[in-house]
């Protein structure tokens, strides 16, 4: 009874319709995949969706069906943009490198959509050869497409691009471009990658009144694993606060014991930032770490031992909670307050009746109030 519902093709599109039903949608797909040649035109038509729940879904299903192949490849002809855009990533998800050569002059198309889709499938389908084509468009126009390009460069993992991808992470004017640049080098993971995104760490574009983009900037850095630990050591010592500062928390994030003993230095940073930087990089080394933080309890300057309190607070140790219990007694107010806080997070048996003594001192009501909250808290299950 197919001629009813139009043939084929009309069985496709009720099925395409049903897509919208979750609780239907992985057995419709199934049918449609079953449906083959048949169920691919509708399929292309419905990329023009501007239901951006059922795009992949659409391109996921095409790609899965053998015979889209050169229906799709014949489709980046559309004179439709938007449909040229969807069905170049398509063609990145089932990795057709049938479909190369017209890839590639998609990079030329006059919207930036298209231009940006066909890199980024250039990238999955993971040919070499593309990358020629993938590097003059580094200099896009559109700020979309240079990320694209440097992300699908990336993927090559090759070092004679590296220096390309550096130009773009130390001078495009969009910090949404560097931060593809840093994304890629970072991803390779190649220890040619290490002195470019060192370069950038000390380039204040990357985190002058930028500390979301400089975070991303540390989480590529990280992706080199210890082959980075001495250069980031070597950046504790830079004149820019912010370099030490990050260089710190780029330390503490990968963990080397190599990097404690300078750490523990920068502790008395002049710089009130990087001093808490680097006592939270310590705490992440736990009891490794203790020995250095109770030393800075005694230093003059209030704010040191501030940032050591609140670190402390964060490490189960046996040493810590004497330590904290002292600075109860610290001559600034702002401390003690953050000593009581911090005992109130660890889990010694020693700190309940400290607690429970200061939250019956009618002496400080704000303490005893303090210390109320933090023992009502813990009582609670789970805690």
């Amino acid at each position: 009874m197919n001629w009813l519902t139009g043939g084929a093709q009309g069985e496709a599109k009720r099925l395409i319709a049903q897509l919208s039903d979750s609780t239907r949608r992985d057995s419709v797909a199934r049918d449609l995949i079953k449906l083959g040649t048949d169920a691919v035109p509708s399929l292309i038509d419905a990329l023009q969706t501007q239901d951006l729940n059922l795009l992949p879904i659409y391109e996921q299903i095409l790609a899965r069906i053998p015979s889209s192949s050169l229906p799709l490849t014949k489709a980046l002809a559309s004179p439709n943009p938007t449909i040229r855009a969807r069905v170049a990533e398509t063609l990145g998800i089932n990795e057709d490198k049938s479909a190369l050569p017209m890839l590639v002059n998609c990079l030329k198309d006059e919207y930036y959509i298209v231009r940006e889709a066909a890199a980024k499938a250039l990238g999955n389908i993971g040919e070499p050869r593309v990358i020629p084509a993938l590097l003059p468009i580094l200099k896009d126009k559109d700020l979309e497409v240079r990320s694209a390009a440097c992300i699908a460069i990336g993927k090559f993992k090759d070092p004679s691009t590296f220096d390309e991808l550096a130009n773009i992470l130390l001078d495009d004017p969009k910090i949404e471009v560097r931060q593809s640049a840093a994304t890629a080098l970072g991803e390779t993971k190649h220890i040619a990658a290490i002195p470019f995104l060192m370069e950038a760490l000390h380039d204040s574009f990357w985190w002058y009144e930028r500390d979301q983009a400089a975070m991303e900037l540390l989480t590529s850095i990280g992706k080199m694993g210890t082959a980075v630990v001495e250069p980031l050591i070597e950046a504790l010592g830079h004149r820019e606060g912010s370099v030490r500062r990050l260089a710190a928390t780029a330390l503490g994030d990968l963990g080397d014991s190599r990097a404690i003993e300078e750490l523990g230095m920068t502790l008395y940073d002049l710089h009130h930032e990087v001093g808490k930087a680097a006592a939270q990089a310590l705490a992440k080394f736990g009891a490794q770490a203790v020995h250095m933080l109770v030393e800075s309890l005694g230093h003059a300057e209030a704010g040191i031992r501030g940032n050591a309190i609140i670190a402390l607070g964060t490490i189960q140790d046996m040493r810590v909670a004497p330590a904290l219990i002292e600075m109860l007694h610290d001559p600034d107010r702002a401390n003690q307050k953050q000593a009581l806080q911090s005992l109130g997070q660890l889990r010694d048996q020693r700190v309940q009746p400290v607690l429970q003594e200061i939250a019956a001192n009618r002496g400080d009501k704000e303490l005893a109030m303090m210390a109320k909250q933090i023992l009502e808290r813990n009582s609670r299950p789970g805690l």
